[in-house]
This record gives C-alpha cells, structure tokens and sequence, in this order.
C-alpha cells in the first residue's frame, strides 16, 4: 500500500505520494500551536467589535429568546444558566454564570446588558452569590 500512487482527482494526471514523513515532534508542536491559537482567537479573547466572547453572545440570545426582557419580572440565575446550557453551550455551569455576572455587573461593562438582581459581587472582588440566589432579566439600552 505504500508503495501505491494516486492520481490527481482532475484531469492534470498528476501522481502523489501517499504517505509523508514527518518528525513527530514537529508535527505534535505546531498541530498543538494551531488549536491552542484557534481556541484563543475563537473563545478566549473578546470580539474586536462588541467586546464580548461567544459565551457571553449565548446567554444574551438565550435571555432574548426565552423572554426573559426588561419589560418582565426577573428570573432565577440558575433558570437562565439552565437554558443556556440546554440550548447552546453543553459546557460547565460556572463558565455561563459567570458570564450572566459579569454582563450584570456595572464597573464590567460601560453600559450593563443584564439587570441583576442581588449580590453580583463588588468592584474589591467579592464573589457574587451562587446561583440559585440571584436574578436576572435583560436590561433597557
């Protein structure tokens, strides 16, 4: 089999190699450099034009789209958290409430997108309080 030849799918004829040498090392470096570069340009920096990460778009469109407005009465944390994780990122619970407390919190973001109500934490870094004792609806812009 490696001594088999394949031909170009197009009509150019041209043959290739099937299997290439590559060193190990090398091909374990920069494969691991790619995805570790992916996963921060992708997930952990903020996006250049709103400043928010994708984490932080899904809990607002989860809130938009289960009707959780300003409009409404607020609603349980935990029920927000919920939605998100059922609807559009299947990963930790923490990562998404912490989201939720960071859209929440005024010295965050110049114009707060989530109107929490109860301890969201303070500017000297206390923790907020868990989430099953905060809520939470959109706020007005």
């Amino acid at each position: 089999m490696s001594d088999e030849k394949i031909t170009a799918p197009d009509s150019s004829g041209a043959t290739y190699d099937r299997i290439e040498t590559v060193d190990l090392q090398v091909e374990m470096a920069r494969s691991y450099l790619d995805y570790a570069m992916s996963v921060i340009v992708g997930r952990a920096l903020p996006d250049i034009r709103d400043g928010l990460k994708p984490v932080h778009r899904r809990v607002l469109y989860a809130m938009f789209d289960a009707g959780y407005r300003p409009d409404k009465g607020y609603y349980k944390s935990s029920r927000i958290v919920g939605d998100v994780m059922g609807n559009y990122h299947p990963h930790g619970d923490t990562a998404i409430y912490d989201s939720v407390v960071r859209l929440a919190q005024p010295w965050s973001l110049r114009y707060p997108l989530v109107d929490g109500n109860g301890n969201f934490g303070s500017p000297g870094n206390d923790p907020a309080a868990a989430m099953r004792y905060t809520e939470a609806r959109l706020a007005p812009l």
